[in-house]
């Protein structure tokens, strides 16, 4: 190591290296230390991303996918963890005789040419080391460093400085890898038994971080509050001690504000000044004192670093806020130990939202395994937690380890709603669905979930733009409403963007909203006539309702009627004034809105014979009124409104005794319960074919009562297919195309259904 620790600084021979694993966050951080130092750097990996392109940018030489021509001329190839013995371009180099290296072997070279600072320990040493460096950059230090994420305030995750002597590198003990250090500063923060899949016990971990103590050249900075921590690091003569109390650094009268903290910094009974911190949680003041500590031993001045730890945003993935309204707030953390769930929630309770709510990925089957019992203990502090499946990282399942061991132990351990979710690729579906105003999401894991909050993030503030169209009180919004609650066949997945206008403005400002900016929209009223597929439906499903839309009145003799009201009231309401005609539509399950658009009808009669006028929001976003006659009316199709949107309806009918129309009503009603299934169903499946009745073809062809899983037509009437408990909408569907199969090939007949068919077969948002 000294030999490539001299050759690394040789800048008159500088070195061709290339990094297998290249855009993975450790590697990375090594390719931008390596370029900052003169060398030519190259690197492969699996796949491009975003990381690789910036690389790029700035002088690498990019591969993908790994190959043993890339590694042809190398001076020294750098591996990741990741990275296994069969890899082409490993196997080039070991076979070539070119020496290989592990990326933290890399690291300790490169930090031997500098004034090593390593930042150790279980947890925090992302969120510290980025302290350090930050404070020492801003009090003049100009430092080198290497961390674990990107972090906004240091502009990269490594950065080479010419002018400094001075490195600060995080320490990664999960391999043992941290005894390769020498550095002239070490801070341990913390240590616990963790990355038991490769130590043996806590004894062996203690090993480790001994060895680090004993090759520390000077200040030996440690958390007191870490008992374990505090026994190894009081070794060293040059320990420095941080902490609440007894400690030769510790921080008083602690207030926590809104997405910060205030405290004063005592040195040996010496107050050296205030801080306000620019991140909420109190683990975080104690992240903070190290940084202090370091830096004041190092000699920087207290004013200089205080004013950085103000500026200090955070690190990627540590309590990163991804969305913030007023109505809404998302936490990204990386935090996947019990120990680093207990801190962030605590500090999510800080920020004081109405319900802290979780999403978290648990990070390895051998941790999952080792410390459910703990992680069943700090999840309590949520009010809601969804657990997915394991990120397994590198390892292998263990039977009988997931998810659903820690919702398992978290109920051994108290009434807190914790749930299994297992499939992170939907889990934003029903993890969006659940937010309410003051709500508090955090995604958690080391894993990819916070690919779910920026999902959620995203689509929320499509959401809000929306809400902000019309006043509180005139519009309502919900992401990923799952359709099967709005259609009666009880089947449906979500709608991306669920929107309920309760007025003609409000309709009107949706509509034209998502027309402008290229939203798909669809009107659904309560479903009656709907088949919405198990993906979805992406974009906008707006819902008109309450308002003006549920509002159903009588005046001379006609009855006026919003398009979310449902036909059963409009037949009450008019049987009230006297007014005859409307019995069957005491039958049809749907609204206003959903039987104007398909001209319903039954009983002989269909839902145009009855309108006098419509009120329309036309295709150019006016609002207008149509009499009957300018309206064409189809069987089952309306094309009006194909374009236009009907918001509202007068309808005629003719003055009649209560008794005649409560005759009527009881005849349209025996009829339906003896002719029509209850359970639950869209209504007729197919149009009547000119050659015979849909249901009695049906019955002919011999299908009544035959199924696809929980799907079945039924027994009671053929052109009915029932959700027989728990169907699936291509359970449904595969129904409906049975039947147009077999009347194809035995009658000649093709069958077009009526009932409409929208969404997604598969998710897509």
């Amino acid at each position: 190591m000294n030999d490539l620790s001299a050759r690394l600084t040789d800048r008159d021979h500088p070195l061709r290296i290339h990094l297998i694993g290249v855009a993975g966050s450790g590697m990375s951080g090594l390719a931008l230390l390596l370029m900052g130092m003169g060398h030519r750097v190259s690197g492969s990996d699996r796949v491009t991303s975003g990381e690789t392109e910036r690389l790029q940018k700035l002088g690498l030489a990019f591969s993908s996918p790994h190959t043993a021509e890339a590694v042809q001329g190398a001076d020294v190839v750098v591996y990741s963890s990741a990275i296994r013995p069969e890899n082409s371009a490993y196997a080039a180099a070991t076979a070539a005789g070119t020496p290989v290296i592990r990326r933290a072997v890399c690291l300790a070279a490169i930090l031997h040419t500098r004034k090593g600072i390593v930042v150790s320990g279980t947890h925090g040493k992302t969120t510290t080391s980025s302290m350090v460096a930050h404070s020492l950059r801003e009090a003049g230090l100009q430092p080198s460093h290497y961390v674990g994420a990107e972090i906004p305030v240091l502009g990269a995750n490594a950065r080479w400085s010419e002018d400094g002597e001075w490195m600060v590198a995080e320490g990664d003990e999960s391999d043992g890898t941290l005894a390769l250090y020498h550095p002239a500063c070490s801070i341990i923060l913390n240590i616990e038994a963790e990355h038991l899949d490769h130590y043996k016990d806590l004894d062996e971990i203690k090993e480790v971080f001994t060895t680090l103590v004993n090759q520390t050249s000077g200040p030996v900075v440690y958390c007191k509050e870490c008992a374990v921590a505090t026994e190894v690091a009081t070794k060293s003569a040059q320990a420095v001690s941080y902490g609440w109390s007894g400690a030769d650094y510790t921080a008083a009268e602690i207030r926590e504000l809104r997405g910060a903290t205030a405290f004063t910094v005592v040195r040996n009974g010496e107050i050296l000044g205030d801080v306000e911190l620019g991140i909420p949680g109190r683990h975080n003041v104690l992240n903070a004192l190290a940084a202090i500590a370091t830096a004041d031993k190092l000699g920087a001045d207290f004013r200089l670093v205080s004013r950085a730890l103000n500026t200090f945003a955070g690190a990627k993935r540590r309590f990163e806020t991804k969305y913030l309204s007023q109505r809404l707030r998302i936490v990204d953390d990386y935090g996947h130990h019990p120990t680093e769930l207990a801190a962030t929630l605590q500090t999510a309770r800080s920020l004081k939202p109405g319900r802290v709510v979780v999403l978290f990925q648990p990070h390895r089957y051998t941790r999952t395994q080792a410390l459910a019992d703990d992680f069943g203990k700090v999840l309590q502090a949520a009010d809601k937690v969804f657990v997915t499946d394991v990120y397994p990282a590198s390892e292998l399942p263990i039977p009988g380890v997931s998810g659903a061991t820690l919702v398992e132990a978290a109920k051994r351990h108290g009434d807190g709603d914790v749930v299994s979710l297992p499939n992170l690729a939907t889990a934003h579906h029903v993890v969006g669905n659940f937010l309410e105003p003051g709500d508090l999401l955090i995604t958690l894991g080391a894993g990819n979930v916070h690919e779910a909050g920026t999902r959620i993030a995203n689509d929320l503030k499509v959401l809000e733009e929306i809400l902000r169209l019309a006043p509180v009180d005139e519009i309502d919004a919900k992401l990923y409403e799952p359709m099967r609650r709005h259609t009666t066949m009880l089947v449906g997945g979500p709608a991306q963007f669920w929107i309920e206008p309760h007025s003609f403005g409000a309709f009107a400002a949706v509509v034209n909203h998502c027309r402008e900016r290229g939203i798909a929209l669809r009107v659904v009223g309560r479903g009656s006539n709907l088949l919405v597929r198990d993906g979805g439906m992406r974009g906008a499903v707006v819902h008109p309702s309450g308002g003006v839309f549920s509002e159903c009145r009588v005046e001379d003799g006609k009855v006026i009627a919003g398009a979310g009201v449902r036909l059963k009231k409009v037949a009450s309401v008019a049987q009230a004034a006297g007014i005859g005609g409307f019995e069957w539509m005491e039958g049809i399950p749907g609204n206003v809105g959903g039987a104007l658009r398909m001209n319903a009808g039954a009983m002989g009669t269909e839902t145009f014979d009855q309108v006098a006028s419509v009120t329309f929001l036309d295709e150019d976003g006016e609002i207008r009124v149509r009499s009957r006659d300018e309206i064409v009316a189809n069987y089952r199709d309306v094309p009006e409104l194909r374009r236009n949107f009907a918001l509202q309806a007068v309808f005629e009918g003719k003055p009649d005794t209560a008794e005649a129309i409560q005759g009527r009503w009881d005849a349209s009603r025996s009829k339906r319960r003896t002719s029509q299934p209850v359970a639950a169903s869209a209504g007729c499946i197919f149009k009547n074919p000119t050659e015979t009745p849909a249901g009695k073809l049906v019955d002919e062809l011999g299908l009544k009562g035959c199924n696809e899983g929980k799907a079945r037509v039924s027994e009671v009437h053929g052109n009915f297919i029932v959700n027989g408990g728990g169907a699936t909408a291509s359970e449904v569907l595969a129904v409906i195309e049975r039947i147009k199969a077999a009347a194809r090939e035995s009658r000649g007949i093709e069958l077009e259904t009526e009932v409409k068919v929208l969404g997604e077969d598969e998710y897509t948002f």
